[in-house]
């Protein structure tokens, strides 16, 4: 085991000597650039002055004439230097290229040690199976989209020394995309948490790996600031024990999923995002843990029902502390997500954003479903969502996050496809990104929509179905809205304004047109008769 580790150990060793003569190189043709340049400047000098410079010189590598005059010998020592400088300048090229070798044997040679590693972890029950068809080629691709920042933090880290450790853990992940934006965020405590850092921030690790998966993500870069994790994820440092080498080999399993998954170790500076989320979810997590310690049978009063509710029922916002009952939090949430928005903390001027880890605790599963999509919704612009058109898939996806064909060595489609031609990133469905339907193989655009109209027989009947019930579809993000009760001043999930009789924009939270802002028949709501089913959390279908 510390055989494998010292090899790996002296390939970067390697790799790093090779870059220093890469450098070394480049300054020999630095040099050779100021040789030519004195060669020049002492041509341009008197005969005197050249001659009395040339004596200086060391001997040229070529012989010099017996010169007829002072002038002559200077041209001749020039020409001697510039022969001399010329070699130097080969001399410098050939070192570069065989630097150059030595780099890439040495990354290939770092690769294929890491390669036969991972063969060695493979059980021999699947080795018997599938072994003669593991392959890693040597990776040319480009760089990883997304990056997953994760931190592992047990309470005893923050604890005072004369506190009462409550024995509980925190797990933060942020992944990220490479040009900036968060895509999703966790905070999600362990109770009872019994184990090192190390095991924490492994967990964490795993954590951030899952939820990559869950969004769809092939192709990424774990970044951490705990170099410890870094060398159990390259192999340089084995695991001590039974429960971090299960742990390590499920993480590995679970990075072999990725078509990508590099390991950088930065800073702590540049983890500082991810930090100051598990700094504040443990916050939150010891206070919880001691007032349930103080006394488990303590009643508190919510400030929205102002009912007297079980300690244990009650909700402490990450983030702000606001504290709330299930049973109003789950209503807020509720409303909030049936209107299309993400919901933050109920208390009034509160702009602290609900969690998903969070909020698990009174959501149903169902609600909790509908809290991740809207989440997803709200991270990517309205002019960039992207919806697979196969019914099967319907994957969400941005302009950035799709796949262009063209940039693939074996595309089999010519250069007139590169426009609207793109692949899902979840199913790999080519589709046209104009006419948001699968490929049109050999047709055009226009053609296409020339023949078909109404793409599937679904967009018809909606169109036919929104005519009869006046419905309004918003021109900034297509959706369609439909009217329940209230004024004709809507607002969009994607915040655009408009008039639902005319459908003409509101400017300034004023109205553009003339139309009445009201009905009193939408205003003053009488119950009817429809038969409509309520589910558990009191949504009607």
């Amino acid at each position: 085991m510390m055989a494998g580790g010292d090899d790996l150990a002296a390939l970067h060793e390697q790799v790093a000597l090779a870059s220093s003569a890469a450098i070394s190189a480049s300054d020999l043709d630095l040099a050779f650039q100021l040789q030519v340049a004195e060669a020049i400047q002492a041509s341009l000098r008197l005969p005197n002055a050249a001659a009395s410079s040339s004596s200086s010189l060391a001997a040229p590598v070529l012989p010099v004439p017996e010169p007829s005059s002072d002038a002559a010998y200077a041209f001749a020592v020039q020409a001697a230097d510039l022969a001399r400088a010329e070699q130097d300048r080969r001399d410098a090229e050939a070192c570069r290229a065989a630097h150059a070798r030595a780099a890439a044997s040495a990354r290939i040679a770092a690769h294929d040690a890491l390669f036969a590693r991972d063969l060695a972890a493979i059980p021999e029950e699947q080795w018997a199976h599938d072994g003669d068809y593991f392959e890693r080629p040597v990776d040319s691709s480009p760089r990883p989209l997304f990056r997953v920042f994760s931190k592992g933090m047990p309470s005893r880290d923050v604890v005072g020394p004369r506190d009462r450790d409550p024995s509980i853990a925190v797990l933060a992940v942020a992944v990220c995309r490479t040009q900036g934006g968060v895509v999703l965020r966790i905070q999600k405590p362990v109770e009872r948490f019994v184990g090192g850092r190390m095991i924490v921030e492994v967990m964490a690790l795993m954590e951030g790996l899952d939820a990559a998966l869950g969004l769809g993500i092939r192709s990424v870069t774990v970044v951490t600031g705990y170099r410890p994790l870094y060398n159990h994820m390259l192999g340089i440092w084995r695991p001590s024990g039974k429960k971090l080498a299960d742990m390590m080999n499920q993480v590995l399993s679970v990075r072999r999923k990725f078509d990508q998954c590099e390991v950088s170790l930065v800073e702590p500076n540049q983890v500082s995002y991810v930090v100051k989320l598990a700094t504040d979810s443990l916050t939150v997590q010891i206070a919880k843990a001691l007032v349930a310690n103080v006394s488990k049978e303590k009643r508190e009063s919510c400030a929205i029902c102002l009912e007297d509710t079980d300690i244990t029922k009650i909700h402490v916002v990450e983030g702000c502390t606001h504290r709330f009952c299930f049973s109003c939090m789950k209503e807020h949430v509720k409303v909030k997500l049936l209107n299309g928005t993400l919901p933050a903390c109920p208390q009034e001027g509160c702009t602290t954003k609900l969690s998903v880890e969070g909020s698990r605790v009174f959501l149903s599963p169902r609600l909790l479903e509908i809290m991740v999509q809207r989440m997803r919704e709200g991270q990517i612009p309205p002019s960039q969502k992207i919806y697979c058109p196969y019914p099967k898939c319907s994957a969400l996806m941005s302009l950035g996050e799709v796949i262009h064909p063209m940039q693939e060595s074996s595309s089999r489609y010519t250069a007139a496809d590169a426009a609207t031609l793109r692949k899902c990133v979840k199913c790999r469905g080519s589709f046209c990104l104009s006419c948001k339907v699968p490929w049109h193989d050999g047709m055009s655009c226009y053609e296409y929509k020339m023949r078909y109209p109404h793409a599937r027989p679904e967009d018809a009947k909606l169109q036919n179905l929104a005519r009869q019930r006046l419905w309004r579809q918003c021109v900034k993000c297509k959706h369609m809205i439909e009217l329940a009760e209230g004024c004709y001043h809507m607002i969009c999930v994607c915040g655009y304004e408009f008039c639902y009789t005319c459908g003409k924009e509101w400017k300034n939270k004023k109205a553009s047109c003339s139309c009445p802002l009201w009905d009193e028949r939408n205003i003053i709501r009488e119950e009817d008769d429809d038969d409509y089913e309520e589910d558990d959390d009191g949504l009607y279908y």
